[in-house]
């Protein structure tokens, strides 16, 4: 009875802190920002910046600085109308406003084309909140809105995992967060964060890729950013397949705001806020620790515990009234240990009973930027950048005697030692100078030098009984990109995008020109066509080109050394739509031939560098050449309707085929070639509270074609003990196909000083099986299924105050 009486309490106690959230009265927060010309950076005096949904109307100009302010803006989305003389209009639709944190905005405005005697075309894309950040951009281009992380079901606040619901991505994968792109490597993409180009920034990140298990970019420091799926403009370089062009968000000039959260990423605390009120230069700081392995400090005991952590931090200060230095740092470290006396007996996705695994993986990035205006029409800006990622790994051979829980372990031999140091410093000069409303150029310098330090060694089996050396060196070597760009607005309705990339690598003395060029042209008030060409090159991993392979007398030959680029010519041709005011309608197709892949030169083998990614672990493989051939083309359809009437939804289609030759001339699908893609999202939100709380459903189905794999040769497994590939018959087996449900239910409480976020990310509700792997288990001498994630509840909570 007593506790039954606690029980009830705790209840009424609950209802009545509800009651008191929802019944309040109406909540308000200020929404304010910077208004700058898009391609000059100077700011942009006595805008109009409208409130259009409020009511009364609530609004603001913007003064000789481009600063506006609109204060008592009620919580909840709302939408800004931005208007300027001699500028294109700009609508900004589904703004979040929470009572717990102020909006900051910072916008850039595009120059008008039309005199106001011409005649006025009634559709502009500036007016698209979905338009890029980068104006040089004109197709297979999605702006990216972090706020997109938490609305949209089974994202776990990632970005990759965001990604992976646009057309042409493939995400099949619960257990990395990989980035597959019409059918290229997922070590093709180019991480960008504010200019600057970065390694890896995942947690457990694993060689030949650009992807991991946790993210350590953070989506509550975000700002709008761009994601890049082919032909894109020229000042990207070293990138085959897509690139990921991030910004971090400046922390507030005027409040100081903290917030709280515990999620899928871990622990979190962050703060930001003024230096002081006499300037308006602001901090950003953020600390994330992970959830598993707090959770087994206290005594919740998980087998492979992941430990990971990263802190990241920003600092800007405005410099007069024409210079800006911003300086900003990612920092995370992991490692995790798996025991094969703690997996069961049959292949497990994340370790096999016949190893033990010790990956540990540090990495950390920084720069420190400073644009100035040079000119109302010109814009300079210098950065000096630094990267290093630290890969160690280590594994030991188990075997047992007995089976099922009665076996022991009889003995553990070490089987492989490797570690992997990567540094960088860079320095980027660019600048870009507007005519007129006509004209724009860009253009600029990076100059990347790396250092690498890379041991890989294989010690004696029964299969091979002799200790290799697969790698052994340390060295360094440059990088240097120029580029230039121009952007010509030859009528109102046509539009030409244009530039000239050169790269050159100093360690194979190995260079590429690369001409880009895009048109783009608006065939009525509500549609437009799009049309654009990429030579793209993207160099080998470093390590690639020391890897080691063993002569006949014993002694290595480093036989890698004289590895080129990997290129690709890319057509895209697009047709976007505008169905109503909230609903667009986007339609793709490409073509990408790849040359120059690497491949073996003495031997006919299934091998491809193309084929690099689909694994934990990379191929290592020698005496490569850059002779390799593959082919990717398909056709995108994106229908999206933006937040109205509070509902929304995604729909995003891919099909396609990717196809690649080895030195074996034989035509076969890359491991990414599933073939198709078909994501649905929607959501719904129902408000409560006077409008101020909301409660949200959102729901998401994917579904595509099983990978393509090598077989496992069962007899020849038998007799070496350990998996054995049926090369032969490389990709030539597809997997079932993929199919996972999610549905996210999530409440947002908005008192009057603080915004509290709850929610509950059902992933794969339907538990369904989708097959991760097959591997060949010594001890029972078979080959086991290893599956995906299968049913999974997430919660979620988030404070800002």
């Amino acid at each position: 009875m007593k506790q039954l009486f606690r029980t009830n309490s705790l209840l009424t106690f609950l209802m009545a802190l509800l009651w008191t959230a929802t019944a309040q009265a109406q909540n308000t927060q200020t929404v304010r920002g910077k208004l700058t010309d898009a391609a000059s950076k100077a700011p942009i005096i006595g805008a109009s910046v409208v409130v259009v949904d409020s009511n009364p109307l609530k609004g603001a100009a913007s003064d000789i600085d481009g600063y506006f302010k609109i204060t008592e803006v009620p919580v909840g989305r709302v939408t800004l109308k931005i208007t300027s003389v001699g500028y294109e209009d700009a609508l900004l639709k589904d703004i979040v406003v929470n009572s717990g944190k102020e909006v900051v905005l910072d916008l850039a405005l595009t120059e008008s084309f039309r005199n106001l005697d011409e005649v006025v075309v009634t559709y502009d894309r500036a007016k698209d909140d979905r338009v890029s950040n980068n104006e040089m951009a004109t197709v297979s281009t999605r702006a990216f809105n972090p706020s997109e992380t938490t609305k949209y079901a089974g994202s776990f606040g990632d970005p990759s995992r965001m990604a992976a619901n646009f057309a042409g991505v493939s995400g099949a994968n619960d257990a990395r967060n990989d980035i597959v792109v019409r059918g290229n490597s997922p070590a093709s993409l180019l991480w960008r964060i504010d200019g600057v180009n970065i390694p890896n920034p995942n947690h457990f990140g694993s060689l030949g890729t650009t992807g991991g298990p946790v993210s350590m970019i953070n989506a509550n420091l975000l700002a709008k950013s761009d994601f890049m799926t082919g032909a894109f403009p020229a000042e990207y370089a070293n990138a085959l397949g897509s690139v990921f062009d991030l910004r971090l968000r400046n922390g507030n000039d005027e409040k100081h705001e903290f917030l709280g959260q515990v999620a899928f990423n871990g622990f979190e605390l962050g703060a930001e806020g003024p230096f002081s009120k006499k300037s308006k230069a602001s901090f950003l700081v953020n600390y994330r620790y992970s959830v598993f392995a707090l959770m087994n400090s206290i005594g919740f005991k998980i087998a492979g515990t992941p430990y990971y952590q990263d802190f990241t931090a920003k600092i800007n200060v405005p410099v007069g009234k024409r210079g800006n230095f911003s300086t900003w740092f990612i920092g995370g470290k992991s490692h995790i240990t798996f025991l094969g006396k703690d997996v069961a007996a049959d292949a497990d996705a994340y370790g096999s009973e016949n190893l033990n695994s010790r990956p540990k993986f540090n990495s950390y990035m920084g720069a420190a930027t400073y644009e100035h205006r040079l000119s109302d029409k010109t814009v300079g800006k210098f950065t000096l950048s630094t990267s290093r990622s630290y890969q160690d790994y280590s594994s030991d051979t188990v075997v047992y005697n007995g089976t099922g829980n009665d076996k022991q372990v009889v003995y553990e031999s070490l089987n492989q030692k490797a570690l992997f140091k990567n540094e960088k410093y860079s320095a980027n000069l660019s600048l870009s100078h507007k005519f007129n409303s006509r004209h724009r150029i860009s253009g600029g310098v990076i100059t990347d030098l790396m250092l690498f330090d890379f041991t890989n060694t294989m010690y004696p089996t029964v299969a091979k009984p002799y200790e290799s050396q697969i790698l052994n060196v340390n060295g360094n070597t440059t990088l240097t990109q120029a580029y230039g760009q121009w952007k010509y607005r030859a009528t109102e309705k046509l539009t030409f995008n244009s530039g000239l990339t050169y790269l050159y690598h100093a360690l194979s003395s190995k260079s590429a020109l690369e001409p880009r060029v895009g048109a783009s042209y608006l065939l009525n008030s509500v549609s437009t066509l799009n049309f654009a060409y990429g030579l793209h090159s993207n160099l080998q991993p470093a390590w690639m080109y020391f890897i080691q392979t063993r002569q006949a007398d014993g002694s290595y030959l480093q036989t890698n050394k004289n590895l080129g680029f990997t290129k690709s010519h890319h057509f895209v041709a697009g047709y976007e739509r505008n169905l109503t005011e909230n609903l667009r309608l986007k339609l793709e197709t490409y073509y990408q031939y790849v040359f120059d892949a690497p491949i073996e030169n003495d031997t006919a083998t299934y091998f491809s560098g193309l084929t690099q990614g689909a694994d934990f672990a990379p191929t290592v493989i020698g005496n490569l050449v850059n002779k390799g051939k593959g082919q990717n083309y398909g056709v995108e359809l994106t229908l999206e309707k933006l937040l109205s009437n509070n509902y929304f939804f995604l729909l995003t289609t891919s099909l396609f085929n990717s196809t690649y030759k080895g030195s074996d001339n034989v035509e076969r699908s890359t491991p990414f070639n599933s073939k198709y893609v078909i994501n649905v999202l929607a959501g719904k939100d129902f408000l409560l509270g006077s409008k101020k709380n909301v409660f949200t459903i959102s729901w998401k189905l994917t579904t595509a074609g099983g990978r393509y794999i090598r077989p496992v040769n069962k007899a020849a497994s038998d007799l070496a003990g350990t998996t054995v590939y049926d090369d032969a018959n490389a990709y030539s087996k597809q997997q079932a196909a993929y199919f996972r449900t999610d549905l996210k239910f999530s409440y947002k409480i908005n008192s009057k000083h603080f915004t509290q976020e709850f929610a509950l990310d059902l992933q794969n509700v339907t538990n369904h099986q989708n097959i991760y792997q097959q591997a060949y288990n010594p001890r029972t001498k078979r080959v086991g299924t290893a599956y995906q994630q299968g049913f999974l509840p997430i919660p979620f909570y988030r404070i800002t105050f």
